[in-house]
């Protein structure tokens, strides 16, 4: 027997087996390759598929397929939030004031095949940009203005950086002014103004209460015065009284009642001169006695 008839009755013997050997290593190859076209993407994350180098699709979360042997999975790229490490920069502000200004800026990739396809280091570019961005505004703004509006400037910053990106398929969800520091000559500068300020409003107040106690010392007064003529009107309404009353008993009476209200003034006068301590003697004029006698004749021509 020849080869051939050998062969020809092994095959002829072994034909089921060979069959069922050719049916699993099929099986197997397809299996391989239908596993070769599997693949499954976490949620954080997006798959950029290419095909002989060019862009062919990108997969999202969970199960995707591709073709074996001709795609495959050129880039895995997350899409969770990123934050770029704190950055220092020197910027100087509109009345030339230097400043050293802290910034971070938080984003997240939305577009995997721009950002792969258009930008090399996409955190070195971010930084770059808004480096550039803060020391643009900066040089619009004075320091007080930097100081005091600086959520306004935030909010700028991250608009601008927000349009400068877009190319390249990223969000920027924040951005932060972290501090804003000066050099020592400008801070000594400031602190001598700060004080030179407190010291001014100091002296205001000083002055303001002094003239408020002008005007209180010069109420006071007026006050005083007014109460004095009112009190010297009084007293002149009481003379008046007084005089219209002796008017009255003259007019009754004839000039012995003026008489005798000047002999009883006379009387009156010495009493006052002999009262008080230490008075033992009195000096007494000599029309005095006369006084005395004029208001006895008086009395009994009255009577």
């Amino acid at each position: 027997m020849n080869i051939e008839d050998i062969l020809l009755n092994f095959l002829g013997q072994n034909i089921v087996l060979l069959l069922l050997a050719a049916l699993i290593i099929i099986s197997v190859l397809l299996g391989v390759r239908i596993l070769l076209g599997v693949r499954i993407v976490p949620q954080s994350m997006k798959f950029v598929v290419e095909r002989f180098g060019r862009l062919r699709s990108v997969l999202g979360p969970g199960i995707n397929f591709i073709v074996p042997f001709l795609d495959r999975v050129a880039h895995k790229i997350s899409i969770l939030e990123r934050q770029l490490p704190t950055h220092s920069q020197d910027a100087i502000t509109a009345d030339n004031v230097l400043v050293q200004v802290e910034t971070s800026v938080f984003y997240r990739i939305i577009e995997p095949e721009k950002t792969v396809y258009r930008i090399r280091d996409v955190d070195a570019a971010i930084a770059t940009t808004v480096a550039g961005i803060v020391r643009a505004e900066i040089g619009k703004m004075e320091l007080d203005e930097v100081q005091s509006n600086r959520a306004q400037l935030i909010v700028q910053i991250k608009s601008l950086v927000e349009d400068a990106v877009d190319d390249w398929g990223i969000e920027v969800t924040r951005a932060e002014i972290l501090d804003v520091n000066l050099d020592q000559a400008t801070r000594d500068a400031m602190l001598q103004q700060l004080n030179a300020e407190r010291e001014r409003r100091a002296a205001v107040t000083r002055a303001e209460g002094e003239k408020r106690a002008v005007e209180l010392n010069a109420d006071a007064e007026l006050y005083a015065a007014e109460q004095a003529a009112k009190a010297r009107r009084v007293q002149s309404d009481a003379e008046a009284y007084a005089t219209g009353v002796v008017a009255a008993a003259i007019q009754a009476n004839g000039l012995e009642a003026a008489q005798y209200q000047v002999a009883l003034k006379q009387v009156e006068a010495l009493a006052a001169l002999g009262d008080g301590e230490g008075k033992q003697t009195v000096v007494i004029p000599s029309a005095a006695i006369d006084a005395f006698g004029d208001a006895f004749k008086l009395l009994r021509g009255n009577k």
